[in-house]
């Protein structure tokens, strides 16, 4: 069964596509599955498990889970209605759910952090409970947030596996991928078009990818224009503004520097990562943590390297994403996009790989060449922790994305500097970096419990 692009690039609100857009998904996908009126609903109580506990409230996921239940979605909500209606539900300690049963709700009483309690299936678990007046329980379930906004309930783990689409290229892995576009006689970004067009027209595809594009864009203009502090404890200052003046003003001066593109690079990364971390649009690309990547890898290539002779823009920026998304794809399916489950291999260290392939992919790079180079981005990844100071995506979420866009380019150079023979493959990568995860202990793995996060007083007071 194949993933869509459209699964895997998703249209959400920061700052996390696991702890914020996951289980805004699951809390109104709750309500919308109660096996009785909405009306008979009295109270509902939601518990967060795992890593939804240790980090959530530095994650938005409280938030989150509020806007779920009063019917919001990630991909539609307006960003700037959010904390009249958050302030509105905490102060009269009320809530609508779904924006049509009223109920009473107490957030300290009915959304419960249980640090340290996890649930079996995954790290990023959820239980949502329904009651009516005399408070008896209606309905209960569980849910997971998996990473990359993708959620499973309790029942649909045993066949996650055949979840998604029948497609003409359903591949399992990046030796069936190179194989069958050796057979075909097809590149990359043509196969997953392939499987695209068995769900809409070509010109559907090709409007949405770019549409995805173009909200990428549009956040790295508004983190470049935005300037004042992130929420949270940390105070972290927005750089993305004052860089980009800089960078402006020394390109208009003809102030030479041989290595300023790598500037341009983080700074596109930092803008997206600082509107993430705001709790503005995004696109998981695969998840939040690691927004700023693809889009940085993408701008770069659009400002930086695109001319005309290439073809046009609108089809060279679908192949990159094609591309991205055929890579991402494989991780998804073999591995893990979610830093709970593998550490921040899952979420930098995968968008590295699918940016690099399709950098390759785009500088006319063969099937060959664009496996190799999501396999550099992959193998220097390895190992990964994510350990969020303060529980916030902020420090060091945001450079990192700088490091995995810089890192990105760098891996497409040296694919393309070779013939597509290496001696380590993709999928080689892939399960080692599953493994790496499943070894890797839990501390580093978005609880805030080790790594930098423990030694947050020390790094904040250098």
């Amino acid at each position: 069964m194949a993933i869509s692009v459209f699964d895997l690039f998703k249209v959400g609100i920061g700052p996390s596509s696991s702890h914020t857009v996951g289980p805004m998904i699951a809390a109104r996908r709750f309500l919308q599955e109660l096996p009785c009126p909405l009306n008979q609903i009295n109270r509902v109580t939601v518990d967060l498990f795992g890593s939804l506990a240790m980090t959530g409230e530095g994650h938005g996921t409280d938030t989150a889970v509020l806007l779920g239940l009063a019917g919001k979605a990630p991909a539609t909500v307006a960003v700037d209605e959010i904390e009249p209606l958050l302030s509105a539900i905490r102060s009269n300690q009320q809530l609508s759910l779904l924006g049509e049963q009223v109920v009473a709700f107490e957030q300290d009483r009915d959304l419960l952090f249980n640090k340290g309690a996890s649930l079996p299936q995954h790290p990023n678990g959820m239980t949502c409970r329904a009651f009516d007046a005399a408070g008896t329980a209606l309905f209960s379930k569980s849910y997971f947030s998996i990473g990359g906004g993708f959620v499973l309930a309790e029942d649909e783990f045993a066949n996650a596996e055949n979840s998604g689409f029948d497609a003409p290229y359903d591949f399992q892995s990046a030796k069936e991928l190179l194989a069958m576009g050796k057979r075909d006689g097809l590149r990359i970004e043509q196969m997953a078009m392939a499987n695209e067009l068995s769900q809409k027209s070509e010109q559907e595809v090709i409007d949405g990818v770019y549409e995805i594009w173009k909200v990428m864009d549009a956040c790295i203009q508004r983190g470049c224009s935005t300037r004042g502090t992130l929420p949270g404890s940390l105070g972290v200052k927005r750089r993305a503004a004052e860089l980009n003046d800089d960078l402006q003003d020394r390109l208009e001066n003809g102030v030479p520097d041989a290595l300023a593109v790598m500037d341009w690079v983080s700074l596109f990364a930092l803008a997206v990562n600082e509107e993430n971390a705001a709790g503005g649009k995004v696109v998981t690309a695969p998840t939040n943590g690691a927004a700023g990547v693809i889009p940085a890898v993408l701008a770069y290539f659009v400002k930086f390297v695109y001319t005309p002779d290439m073809g046009g823009l609108k089809k060279l920026v679908v192949q990159f994403l094609l591309t991205s998304a055929a890579i991402g794809m494989l991780f998804k399916r073999n591995a893990s996009i979610s830093a709970a489950e593998v550490g921040c291999q899952g979420e930098i260290g995968v968008a590295c790989s699918m940016a690099a392939a399709g950098l390759t992919s785009v500088m006319g790079g063969t099937n060959e060449q664009v496996e190799n180079a999501a396999e550099i981005g992959m193998e220097h990844n390895l190992g990964l922790t994510c350990d969020p100071i303060g529980g916030l995506v902020q420090i060091p979420c945001i450079e990192r994305n700088t490091m995995g866009a810089i890192k990105a380019i760098n891996a497409s150079r040296l694919a393309l500097r070779g013939d597509g023979v290496h001696h380590v493959s993709l999928d080689s990568v892939i399960e080692t970096m599953f493994q790496t995860g499943k070894d890797m202990q839990a501390k580093y793995k978005e609880t805030a419990e080790g790594g930098l996060a423990i030694n947050a007083v020390n790094v904040v007071e250098c």
